[in-house]
């Protein structure tokens, strides 16, 4: 379904596209970290952006801000900036400067919540406990329909609860802040779980049925690092390669061999679809392709001259393969590998230590359905109309969630004169 989605788009791909422009850009900064905002003005002034586009928030320091602070210090002067702009200076997209917290921690349950919460837990565990003695009864005839069927209640209601406890954890509450600020004109929205996003490609037949509207949706990336000086380094190469074209090869490292059912789901889903991703670099693209289709990970050294990357999975535990050119954009999926863009050996604090110009990763566990879709990311990335915000959001299931996208939203490493080498 997702490679016909891409077939067709091919096809009635305008051949002008409606590119992201500069004035639509947003940029934030953190006025209470030293460099946020000369960062954001050097950032704007290389990209064109209105100074008037720059909105500075005080807020924590730290990686993590608790849901008061955020709605208080971040979304809420956001937006009533965007809305005192109106209609008539439209903006489609945010960046979030170094300097910005990571992550949204999940609201502190309420008294009756917490209530709730106890009595489900002691329900649980005595449903527990007469499931166990249940078991252990040995019964014939009437007697064994009967605890069958007593069974067959206690497991209904033991989903039951722990899809409500599930729901009122704090991980199911909690979310990127970049992912939330993508919903801060949509005014109330759940914030347990997942929404989908209207402009996924997946969803482009249910717009109706979405509990967002595109119209309400911003495009929200980062330039985050572990320093200023790497991020003032991701500005200048990505521009460098806009100029210049990206060079180099593109690395695809999936776990097993290409499925010849194409009817595949989780896990095997995302493994094919690094190999069609693979497929459209090759299509589009000069560059060489390689694709590692075994649970081998690519080992350090054996991926020189990277441009293009996207694999998995080595949690939290960087694998230094890759010499990454500049302007290379790359993503590894596995849970938390934005954890912490300041130390630990999460993927992309790595990547972005190393040289890449573009990253992806979660703040927290997502589930594997969460990651943009490399097939599609590297399929429009490759295609060259759009720019990075638009193939990231076309490529991203869900919103209010954990993904967060460090790069310039307007790069275009394919969009020019010379598109690869």
């Amino acid at each position: 379904m997702i490679r016909l989605i891409l077939f067709t788009l091919f096809l009635v791909l305008p051949v002008t596209a409606h590119a992201l422009a500069p004035a639509e850009v947003v940029v934030v900064a953190n006025r209470f970290v030293e460099g946020s905002v000369p960062l954001a003005r050097y950032y704007m002034e290389q990209r064109g952006i209105p100074a008037e586009n720059l909105v500075r928030v005080r807020t924590t320091d730290q990686e993590t801000v608790s849901r008061r602070d955020y709605d208080r210090e971040i979304a809420g002067p956001l937006r009533s900036y965007l809305e005192k702009r109106g209609t008539d200076q439209p903006v489609r997209a945010l960046v979030l400067m170094w300097g910005m917290p990571l992550r949204v921690s999940a609201p502190p349950l309420t008294r009756e919540q917490e209530r709730e919460k106890t009595q489900l837990e002691t329900e649980r565990d005595a449903l527990r406990q007469e499931r166990e003695q249940l078991r252990e009864e040995p019964v014939e005839g009437e007697e064994k329909a009967r605890r069958d069927a007593r069974l067959g209640q206690i497991r209904t209601r033991l989903e039951a609860i722990n899809e409500s406890l599930r729901v009122m954890s704090p991980g199911w509450n909690s979310a990127s802040v970049d992912s939330e600020l993508s919903l801060v004109l949509a005014g109330e929205y759940p914030l347990a779980g997942m929404i989908p996003n209207p402009y996924f490609y997946g969803n482009r037949a249910k717009q109706a049925e979405m509990p967002v509207a595109r119209e309400k949706v911003l495009w929200v990336s980062r330039l985050d690092a572990a320093t200023p000086e790497i991020v003032r380094r991701v500005i200048d190469d990505t521009l460098y390669a806009e100029q210049h074209g990206l060079s180099g090869k593109a690395y695809f490292d999936a776990r097993w061999s290409k499925p010849t059912n194409p009817n595949v789901s989780g896990y095997a889903f995302y493994d094919q679809s690094l190999h069609l991703a693979a497929e459209w670099v090759r299509q589009k693209t000069r560059m060489p392709v390689i694709v590692e289709d075994t649970e081998r990970l690519f080992q350090p050294g054996e991926a020189p001259d990277t441009a293009l990357y996207a694999g998995w999975y080595s949690l939290a535990r960087y694998v230094d393969a890759f010499t990454w050119n500049r302007g290379a954009v790359g993503f590894h999926m596995a849970s938390q590998e934005c954890q912490s863009l300041r130390g630990g050996q999460y993927w992309c604090k790595r990547m972005l230590d190393e040289g890449v110009a573009v990253t992806i990763g979660p703040v927290g566990e997502p589930y594997i359905q969460a990651f943009p879709v490399p097939e599609i990311f590297f399929g429009l990335l490759v295609e060259g109309s759009y720019s990075l915000a638009e193939c990231y959001m076309m490529s991203l299931p869900w919103l209010s969630w954990k993904m967060v996208m460090v790069g310039d939203p307007l790069y275009r490493p394919f969009g020019g004169e010379g598109r690869s080498e």
